[in-house]
C-alpha cells in the first residue's frame, strides 16, 4: 500500500462506532479488453474497493451491572466489541452504504462495518 497521506492531519479524524474510513482505489479507465470507460462509470458500480485508513472502536456493548449490587459505583467505561477491519486492509464494500467526504482535498468514504463484504490483508 503506497498512499501519500498527511499523518498529522489524519490524527485529527476520529472515526466513531462501527464506521470505517476508506481511501477509494483509483478508478479504472479501461476494461480488460481495452475499451476506454467514460468518467463516472466506475463510481456507479454496486461494489467498490479501497484501503482502510482508520476504523472506529467497534460495536458498543451493554453495561454488565449486577442488579443485586446497585449500591456499587459503575465501572464508568464503555466497552466495545472491536471491528475486523484494520488500517492497511483492502476492503470491498457496497457503494450504496458509503458516504463520500473530502478532507485536505482528498476523497474518502465512510462505510459502516456491516457494508464491508471482503477484506484482503497483507500478512507482512
Amino acid at each position: 500500500m503506497s498512499l501519500q497521506l498527511d499523518a498529522e492531519a489524519l490524527k485529527r479524524l476520529v472515526v466513531v462506532g462501527d464506521k470505517v474510513l476508506i481511501k477509494p482505489r483509483a478508478p479504472r479507465d479501461k476494461t480488460g479488453s481495452g475499451l476506454f470507460l467514460p468518467p463516472g462509470v466506475e463510481e456507479q458500480e454496486k461494489l467498490q474497493s479501497g484501503y482502510v485508513i482508520r476504523s472506529g472502536p467497534g460495536y458498543a456493548l451493554p453495561a454488565q451491572e449486577d442488579p443485586d449490587e446497585s449500591w456499587k459505583p459503575g465501572s464508568g467505561g464503555v466497552k466495545y466489541m472491536p471491528l475486523e477491519a484494520a488500517a492497511g486492509d483492502l476492503a470491498v464494500y457496497l457503494q450504496r452504504n458509503a458516504w463520500e467526504i473530502e478532507f485536505n482535498k482528498e476523497k474518502y468514504v465512510i462505510v459502516p462495518h456491516q457494508a464491508i463484504l471482503l477484506l484482503v490483508r497483507d500478512e507482512d
